[in-house]
Protein backbone atom coordinates (compact mmCIF):
# COMPACT_ATOMS: atom_id res chain seq x y z
CA UNK A 1 0.00 0.00 0.00
CA UNK A 2 1.62 3.19 -1.14
CA UNK A 3 0.22 6.45 0.15
CA UNK A 4 3.83 7.47 0.62
CA UNK A 5 6.31 6.84 -2.16
CA UNK A 6 9.46 6.10 -0.23
CA UNK A 7 10.46 6.87 3.30
CA UNK A 8 13.38 5.70 5.34
CA UNK A 9 13.09 5.73 9.08
CA UNK A 10 16.62 6.03 10.46
CA UNK A 11 16.89 6.78 14.11
CA UNK A 12 20.64 7.05 13.63
CA UNK A 13 22.44 8.11 10.47
CA UNK A 14 24.40 4.93 9.92
CA UNK A 15 25.50 3.49 6.59
CA UNK A 16 24.21 0.06 5.57
CA UNK A 17 27.45 -1.66 4.61
CA UNK A 18 26.01 -5.03 3.64
CA UNK A 19 22.42 -4.47 2.61
CA UNK A 20 22.50 -7.40 0.21
CA UNK A 21 23.81 -9.96 2.72
CA UNK A 22 21.79 -12.42 4.74
CA UNK A 23 21.29 -10.10 7.68
CA UNK A 24 20.39 -12.81 10.17
CA UNK A 25 23.85 -14.35 9.83
CA UNK A 26 25.79 -11.18 10.49
CA UNK A 27 27.36 -10.23 13.76
CA UNK A 28 27.99 -6.54 14.24
CA UNK A 29 28.66 -3.84 16.76
CA UNK A 30 27.60 -3.79 20.39
CA UNK A 31 24.27 -2.19 19.45
CA UNK A 32 23.57 -3.46 15.91
CA UNK A 33 21.22 -1.71 13.51
CA UNK A 34 18.03 -3.67 12.85
CA UNK A 35 16.88 -3.34 9.24
CA UNK A 36 13.33 -3.76 7.97
CA UNK A 37 11.37 -2.99 4.81
CA UNK A 38 7.84 -3.21 3.47
CA UNK A 39 4.38 -1.69 3.52
CA UNK A 40 3.89 2.07 3.32
CA UNK A 41 0.46 2.00 4.97
CA UNK A 42 1.81 1.40 8.53
CA UNK A 43 4.80 3.74 8.10
CA UNK A 44 3.45 6.47 10.44
CA UNK A 45 2.70 4.07 13.29
CA UNK A 46 5.93 2.11 12.84
CA UNK A 47 8.07 5.25 12.79
CA UNK A 48 6.30 6.47 15.93
CA UNK A 49 6.86 3.12 17.61
CA UNK A 50 10.56 3.02 16.74
CA UNK A 51 11.02 6.55 18.04
CA UNK A 52 9.15 5.98 21.29
CA UNK A 53 10.75 2.62 21.95
CA UNK A 54 14.24 4.03 21.45
CA UNK A 55 13.53 6.45 24.30
CA UNK A 56 12.85 3.44 26.52
CA UNK A 57 15.67 1.30 25.15
CA UNK A 58 18.52 3.38 23.64
CA UNK A 59 20.08 0.18 22.28
CA UNK A 60 17.13 -0.22 19.89
CA UNK A 61 18.26 1.25 16.58
CA UNK A 62 15.74 0.34 13.89
CA UNK A 63 15.89 1.33 10.24
CA UNK A 64 12.68 0.87 8.19
CA UNK A 65 12.33 1.40 4.43
CA UNK A 66 8.69 1.80 3.38
CA UNK A 67 8.99 0.38 -0.12
CA UNK A 68 5.60 -1.36 -0.31
CA UNK A 69 4.24 -4.74 0.72
CA UNK A 70 5.63 -6.52 -2.33
CA UNK A 71 9.13 -5.25 -1.65
CA UNK A 72 8.90 -6.19 2.00
CA UNK A 73 7.80 -9.74 1.16
CA UNK A 74 10.58 -10.08 -1.40
CA UNK A 75 13.32 -8.87 0.95
CA UNK A 76 12.26 -10.97 3.93
CA UNK A 77 11.97 -14.12 1.80
CA UNK A 78 15.40 -13.42 0.32
CA UNK A 79 16.81 -12.87 3.79
CA UNK A 80 18.22 -9.39 3.13
CA UNK A 81 16.40 -7.68 6.04
CA UNK A 82 15.81 -8.51 9.70
CA UNK A 83 12.05 -8.09 9.38
CA UNK A 84 9.49 -7.37 6.69
CA UNK A 85 6.11 -5.66 6.66
CA UNK A 86 3.08 -6.41 4.53
CA UNK A 87 -0.61 -5.57 4.38
CA UNK A 88 -1.39 -9.21 3.69
CA UNK A 89 0.11 -12.27 5.37
CA UNK A 90 2.60 -14.40 3.50
CA UNK A 91 1.13 -17.12 1.31
CA UNK A 92 2.10 -20.77 1.74
CA UNK A 93 4.28 -20.45 -1.36
CA UNK A 94 6.08 -17.40 0.01
CA UNK A 95 6.64 -19.09 3.38
CA UNK A 96 8.05 -22.18 1.64
CA UNK A 97 10.36 -20.00 -0.42
CA UNK A 98 11.63 -18.21 2.68
CA UNK A 99 12.21 -21.50 4.47
CA UNK A 100 14.14 -22.85 1.49
CA UNK A 101 16.24 -19.69 1.08
CA UNK A 102 17.10 -19.24 4.74
CA UNK A 103 16.41 -22.56 6.45
CA UNK A 104 14.33 -20.51 8.85
CA UNK A 105 10.58 -20.09 9.21
CA UNK A 106 8.78 -16.74 9.20
CA UNK A 107 5.94 -15.67 11.47
CA UNK A 108 3.14 -13.25 10.54
CA UNK A 109 2.42 -10.83 13.41
CA UNK A 110 -0.66 -8.56 12.97
CA UNK A 111 0.13 -5.12 14.38
CA UNK A 112 -2.81 -2.73 13.81
CA UNK A 113 -6.01 -2.65 11.74
CA UNK A 114 -6.67 -0.60 8.63
CA UNK A 115 -9.21 -0.58 5.82
CA UNK A 116 -9.94 0.28 2.22
CA UNK A 117 -12.67 2.80 1.45
CA UNK A 118 -14.67 3.53 -1.69
CA UNK A 119 -14.15 7.19 -2.50
CA UNK A 120 -15.97 9.21 -5.16
CA UNK A 121 -16.44 12.63 -6.77
CA UNK A 122 -20.12 13.51 -7.03
CA UNK A 123 -20.69 17.26 -7.45
CA UNK A 124 -23.42 18.47 -5.10
CA UNK A 125 -23.39 15.30 -3.00
CA UNK A 126 -21.20 15.98 0.00
CA UNK A 127 -22.14 13.06 2.21
CA UNK A 128 -21.52 9.36 2.68
CA UNK A 129 -23.57 7.41 0.18
CA UNK A 130 -24.67 3.80 0.74
CA UNK A 131 -23.25 1.15 -1.58
CA UNK A 132 -24.27 -2.49 -1.58
CA UNK A 133 -21.69 -5.18 -2.20
CA UNK A 134 -23.44 -5.92 -5.48
CA UNK A 135 -23.15 -2.29 -6.53
CA UNK A 136 -19.41 -2.18 -5.83
CA UNK A 137 -18.76 -5.45 -7.64
CA UNK A 138 -20.88 -4.44 -10.64
CA UNK A 139 -19.23 -1.02 -10.87
CA UNK A 140 -15.82 -2.69 -11.08
CA UNK A 141 -17.09 -5.35 -13.50
CA UNK A 142 -18.47 -2.61 -15.74
CA UNK A 143 -22.07 -3.75 -15.33
CA UNK A 144 -23.17 -0.57 -13.54
CA UNK A 145 -22.21 2.26 -15.84
CA UNK A 146 -24.14 5.28 -14.52
CA UNK A 147 -24.53 6.91 -11.13
CA UNK A 148 -28.33 6.83 -11.33
CA UNK A 149 -28.41 3.03 -11.68
CA UNK A 150 -31.25 1.52 -9.67
CA UNK A 151 -28.88 -0.55 -7.51
CA UNK A 152 -27.34 2.70 -6.24
CA UNK A 153 -30.46 4.87 -6.14
CA UNK A 154 -32.69 2.46 -4.20
CA UNK A 155 -30.41 2.49 -1.15
CA UNK A 156 -29.98 6.26 -1.01
CA UNK A 157 -33.41 7.88 -0.55
CA UNK A 158 -33.41 11.65 -0.88
CA UNK A 159 -30.24 11.80 -2.99
CA UNK A 160 -30.62 12.93 -6.59
CA UNK A 161 -27.98 10.94 -8.47
CA UNK A 162 -26.94 12.34 -11.86
CA UNK A 163 -27.40 10.55 -15.16
CA UNK A 164 -23.62 10.50 -15.65
CA UNK A 165 -21.14 7.79 -16.58
CA UNK A 166 -19.03 6.40 -13.75
CA UNK A 167 -15.28 6.68 -14.27
CA UNK A 168 -13.75 3.70 -12.47
CA UNK A 169 -10.22 4.07 -11.12
CA UNK A 170 -7.92 1.30 -9.90
CA UNK A 171 -4.30 0.70 -8.88
CA UNK A 172 -1.83 -0.29 -11.57
CA UNK A 173 0.97 -1.19 -9.16
CA UNK A 174 0.89 -4.37 -7.10
CA UNK A 175 -0.30 -3.35 -3.65
CA UNK A 176 -1.75 -4.49 -0.37
CA UNK A 177 -4.62 -2.07 -0.97
CA UNK A 178 -5.62 -3.96 -4.10
CA UNK A 179 -5.25 -7.29 -2.34
CA UNK A 180 -7.61 -6.25 0.47
CA UNK A 181 -10.12 -4.72 -1.97
CA UNK A 182 -10.17 -7.74 -4.28
CA UNK A 183 -10.36 -10.08 -1.29
CA UNK A 184 -13.59 -8.30 -0.37
CA UNK A 185 -14.85 -8.42 -3.97
CA UNK A 186 -14.05 -12.14 -4.19
CA UNK A 187 -16.11 -12.86 -1.07
CA UNK A 188 -18.97 -10.71 -2.35
CA UNK A 189 -19.07 -12.24 -5.83
CA UNK A 190 -18.21 -15.64 -7.25
CA UNK A 191 -18.02 -14.01 -10.67
CA UNK A 192 -15.26 -11.71 -9.40
CA UNK A 193 -13.44 -14.55 -7.66
CA UNK A 194 -13.49 -16.70 -10.80
CA UNK A 195 -12.72 -13.73 -13.07
CA UNK A 196 -10.29 -10.95 -12.14
CA UNK A 197 -9.54 -12.78 -8.90
CA UNK A 198 -7.88 -11.90 -5.60
CA UNK A 199 -4.30 -10.65 -5.68
CA UNK A 200 -1.95 -7.71 -5.13
CA UNK A 201 -2.11 -7.03 -8.87
CA UNK A 202 -5.14 -7.98 -10.97
CA UNK A 203 -6.36 -7.09 -14.44
CA UNK A 204 -9.41 -4.88 -13.90
CA UNK A 205 -11.97 -5.24 -16.71
CA UNK A 206 -12.80 -1.54 -16.85
CA UNK A 207 -11.54 1.85 -15.84
CA UNK A 208 -8.47 4.04 -15.62
CA UNK A 209 -5.36 2.93 -13.79
CA UNK A 210 -3.13 5.00 -11.54
CA UNK A 211 -0.08 4.30 -9.44
CA UNK A 212 -0.37 4.37 -5.69
CA UNK A 213 -3.00 5.81 -3.41
CA UNK A 214 -1.76 9.21 -4.57
CA UNK A 215 -2.60 8.43 -8.17
CA UNK A 216 -6.08 7.11 -7.45
CA UNK A 217 -6.82 10.04 -5.17
CA UNK A 218 -5.58 12.48 -7.82
CA UNK A 219 -8.01 11.11 -10.39
CA UNK A 220 -10.95 11.12 -7.98
CA UNK A 221 -10.21 14.68 -6.87
CA UNK A 222 -9.77 16.02 -10.37
CA UNK A 223 -12.39 14.17 -12.40
CA UNK A 224 -16.08 14.51 -11.66
CA UNK A 225 -18.21 11.36 -11.38
CA UNK A 226 -15.18 9.15 -10.71
CA UNK A 227 -14.84 6.39 -8.11
CA UNK A 228 -11.80 4.65 -6.64
CA UNK A 229 -10.53 2.61 -3.70
CA UNK A 230 -7.91 3.97 -1.30
CA UNK A 231 -6.68 3.57 2.27
CA UNK A 232 -8.98 4.83 5.02
CA UNK A 233 -6.18 6.88 6.62
CA UNK A 234 -5.33 8.39 3.25
CA UNK A 235 -8.96 9.33 2.54
CA UNK A 236 -9.35 11.01 5.92
CA UNK A 237 -6.13 12.98 5.56
CA UNK A 238 -7.18 14.21 2.12
CA UNK A 239 -10.79 14.97 3.12
CA UNK A 240 -12.27 12.65 0.49
CA UNK A 241 -15.89 11.51 0.55
CA UNK A 242 -16.26 7.77 1.04
CA UNK A 243 -19.14 5.31 1.06
CA UNK A 244 -20.96 3.39 3.75
CA UNK A 245 -20.52 -0.22 2.64
CA UNK A 246 -23.05 -3.01 3.12
CA UNK A 247 -21.87 -5.81 5.40
CA UNK A 248 -23.17 -9.43 5.50
CA UNK A 249 -25.94 -8.39 7.91
CA UNK A 250 -27.21 -5.85 5.35
CA UNK A 251 -26.06 -2.91 7.46
CA UNK A 252 -24.45 0.06 5.75
CA UNK A 253 -21.31 0.66 7.79
CA UNK A 254 -19.25 3.83 7.87
CA UNK A 255 -15.52 3.07 8.05
CA UNK A 256 -14.23 4.17 11.45
CA UNK A 257 -11.73 3.02 14.02
CA UNK A 258 -14.56 1.37 15.95
CA UNK A 259 -16.05 -0.49 12.97
CA UNK A 260 -12.57 -1.73 11.97
CA UNK A 261 -11.94 -3.11 15.44
CA UNK A 262 -15.32 -4.87 15.39
CA UNK A 263 -14.29 -6.67 12.20
CA UNK A 264 -11.36 -8.15 14.09
CA UNK A 265 -13.44 -8.89 17.18
CA UNK A 266 -15.95 -10.96 15.23
CA UNK A 267 -13.20 -12.90 13.44
CA UNK A 268 -10.75 -13.68 16.24
CA UNK A 269 -12.40 -16.95 17.30
CA UNK A 270 -11.57 -18.32 13.86
CA UNK A 271 -8.01 -16.98 13.78
CA UNK A 272 -5.62 -19.85 12.98
CA UNK A 273 -2.55 -20.57 15.07
CA UNK A 274 -0.27 -18.97 12.48
CA UNK A 275 -2.28 -15.69 12.78
CA UNK A 276 -2.82 -15.39 9.02
CA UNK A 277 -6.40 -14.22 8.70
CA UNK A 278 -8.59 -12.24 6.35
CA UNK A 279 -11.16 -10.13 8.20
CA UNK A 280 -12.94 -8.75 5.14
CA UNK A 281 -16.72 -9.26 5.21
CA UNK A 282 -16.70 -10.17 8.91
CA UNK A 283 -20.12 -11.46 9.94
CA UNK A 284 -20.93 -9.17 12.86
CA UNK A 285 -23.08 -6.16 13.64
CA UNK A 286 -21.30 -2.88 13.06
CA UNK A 287 -18.23 -4.41 11.41
CA UNK A 288 -16.85 -2.58 8.37
CA UNK A 289 -16.50 -5.18 5.60
CA UNK A 290 -13.27 -3.99 3.93
CA UNK A 291 -11.06 -4.14 7.01
CA UNK A 292 -7.63 -5.75 7.26
CA UNK A 293 -4.69 -6.36 9.55
CA UNK A 294 -1.25 -5.19 8.56
CA UNK A 295 1.61 -7.53 9.45
CA UNK A 296 5.22 -7.63 10.58
CA UNK A 297 7.08 -10.61 9.14
CA UNK A 298 9.56 -12.01 11.65
CA UNK A 299 12.08 -14.87 11.62
CA UNK A 300 11.20 -17.65 14.05
CA UNK A 301 14.86 -18.21 14.88
CA UNK A 302 16.82 -15.04 15.48
CA UNK A 303 20.39 -15.93 14.48
CA UNK A 304 21.88 -12.66 15.65
CA UNK A 305 20.97 -12.87 19.36
CA UNK A 306 21.60 -9.17 20.03
CA UNK A 307 19.23 -8.10 17.27
CA UNK A 308 16.79 -10.84 18.16
CA UNK A 309 16.58 -9.85 21.81
CA UNK A 310 15.88 -6.21 20.93
CA UNK A 311 13.33 -7.16 18.26
CA UNK A 312 11.51 -9.57 20.56
CA UNK A 313 11.30 -7.00 23.35
CA UNK A 314 10.13 -4.34 20.90
CA UNK A 315 7.37 -6.58 19.57
CA UNK A 316 6.05 -7.18 23.09
CA UNK A 317 6.11 -3.44 23.76
CA UNK A 318 4.23 -2.73 20.51
CA UNK A 319 1.47 -5.11 21.55
CA UNK A 320 0.95 -3.31 24.86
CA UNK A 321 2.18 0.25 25.38
CA UNK A 322 2.58 0.77 21.62
CA UNK A 323 -1.10 0.23 20.86
CA UNK A 324 -2.04 3.52 22.57
CA UNK A 325 -0.47 5.46 19.69
CA UNK A 326 -2.69 3.86 17.03
CA UNK A 327 -5.87 5.94 17.24
CA UNK A 328 -4.17 9.34 17.07
CA UNK A 329 -2.46 8.24 13.86
CA UNK A 330 -5.66 6.92 12.25
CA UNK A 331 -5.29 3.20 12.94
CA UNK A 332 -7.49 0.87 14.95
CA UNK A 333 -5.70 -0.88 17.82
CA UNK A 334 -5.85 -4.63 18.08
CA UNK A 335 -8.49 -6.30 20.23
CA UNK A 336 -7.10 -7.73 23.47
CA UNK A 337 -7.80 -11.26 22.25
CA UNK A 338 -5.56 -10.76 19.21
CA UNK A 339 -2.86 -9.16 21.37
CA UNK A 340 -2.91 -12.26 23.58
CA UNK A 341 -2.43 -14.52 20.55
CA UNK A 342 0.42 -12.32 19.33
CA UNK A 343 2.21 -12.48 22.68
CA UNK A 344 2.16 -16.27 22.59
CA UNK A 345 3.66 -16.20 19.11
CA UNK A 346 6.31 -13.63 20.08
CA UNK A 347 7.28 -15.74 23.10
CA UNK A 348 8.05 -18.59 20.70
CA UNK A 349 10.82 -16.61 18.98
CA UNK A 350 14.15 -18.24 19.75
CA UNK A 351 17.59 -16.63 20.01
CA UNK A 352 20.41 -18.61 18.43
CA UNK A 353 23.42 -19.39 20.61
CA UNK A 354 25.69 -20.02 17.63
Amino acid sequence: MRFLKLFVVALFFLSLNSCGNKTQNLGGSKNPLINGAGATFPFPIYSKWFYEYHKINPDAKINYQSIGSGGGVRQITEGTVDFGASDMPLSDKEIDKANKNNNNSIMNIPTVIGSVVITYNLPGIDKNINLTQKAIVDIYLGKIKKWNDEEIVKNNPGIDFPDKDILVCYRTDGSGTTYVFTDFLGKASQEWKDGPGVAKDVRFPIGQGAKGNEGVTGIVKQIEYSVGYVEYVYAVQNKLNYANVQNPLNEFITPSLESLTLAADFSVDKMPDDLRQSITNANGAGAYPISSYTYLLIYQEQRNPRKGKILKEFLKWSMNEGQVYAKNLGYAPLPESVVAKNILKIDSITLSTN
